[in-house]
């Protein structure tokens, strides 16, 4: 790319870069508007030019980005619903999919505090299990305050890394959630709550992914078992454990494990609703714990 080429043509030529080494495109923009310091849409909106220093960090990034490092990890963020969230190395990177079980949750919430038997001064209390960088329960935290909705956020992680992210993005959004430095299964001991939110890591083991998934993202935040059902029956088995009767559960899973979970789930919950993902396949659901002596009770 050479000095005298302006930006338009730049990016062009990154995007050619990236095209040819079958990564996204648009990476080129989100590169350049990083090293810039603007969004992504001013690039369009605005004139730019890279000073040789900017210019350099930008090749570099390009390289990098050819070389399989997700576009996330060289930003140092990820975008989930309305909120940006700091990420890196040894946690897994927010996908859109996701966002969905944020919205069941927030129903959920509203539901809950506008009921009859709602006790003004009381919280619902929100436990995410396997919380990585924080971007379930920090965005419900976030938008639960904005909506004027009570709540206590727990968010439970075990893998140091991950914790680190996790507490970053508690800072940096300014939000009340509490950290439990825990295995899923011994998390929470004796203590009940009124909602469950996961994203298990759910992947067969052996499953193919993207080079860049499988040589960067943390396998243990991706890979649940041979099958991948056993970690997320750990996760289910927690769930269960910690939820009051009538408790609700949202849970993310891979799309082959329909069948199993419901399975798993029928002999402690009711109300099991299955859903889609983005691009129409099986990929999380939601089930209401039943009384603790079996019988389904309801709020």
């Amino acid at each position: 790319m050479p000095n005298q080429l302006g930006l338009k043509d730049k990016l062009r030529a990154a995007r050619y870069e990236l095209a040819e080494a079958a990564i996204p495109e648009v990476d080129a923009e989100l590169l350049a508007a990083f090293v810039l310091g603007v969004g992504r849409m001013e690039l369009h909106a605005k004139e730019f030019n890279f000073s040789p220093e900017q210019e350099a960090e930008f090749i570099n990034l390009i390289s990098e980005r050819k070389s399989g490092i997700p576009v996330q990890y060289l930003t140092g963020e990820a975008h989930f619903r309305y909120l940006t969230f700091d990420v890196g190395p040894g946690v897994l990177i927010p996908r859109p999919e996701t966002e969905l079980l944020v919205d069941a949750a927030l129903v959920e919430i509203e539901r809950i505090q506008s009921s009859a038997t709602w006790r003004t001064g009381s919280r619902t209390s929100v436990v995410d299990l396997g919380a990585g960088s924080g971007a379930i329960a920090v965005s419900i935290a976030d938008e639960a305050r904005k909506r004027n909705l009570a709540v206590q956020v727990v968010a439970v992680e075990s893998q140091g890394e991950a914790l680190t992210w996790l507490e970053r993005n508690i800072a940096k959004h300014d939000v009340d959630v509490r950290v439990v430095k825990s295995d899923v299964a011994t998390a929470l001991d004796g203590i009940k709550c009124d909602l469950v939110v996961t994203n298990p890591p759910y992947v067969p083991d052996g499953s193919t992914l993207p080079r860049e998934v499988l040589s960067h993202e943390p396998a243990t935040a991706l890979f649940g078992g041979i099958a991948g059902i056993e970690i997320p029956s750990q996760f289910i088995e927690s769930a269960t454990r910690i939820l009051k009767p009538g408790g609700f559960l949202v849970l993310e899973h891979h799309e082959s494990q329909l069948e199993t979970l419901a399975a798993l789930l029928a002999p402690d919950y009711f109300e099991i609703a299955h859903f889609k993902d983005l691009a129409d396949r099986p990929r999380w659901l939601t089930a209401r714990r039943s009384g603790s002596d079996g019988i389904r009770e309801r709020r």
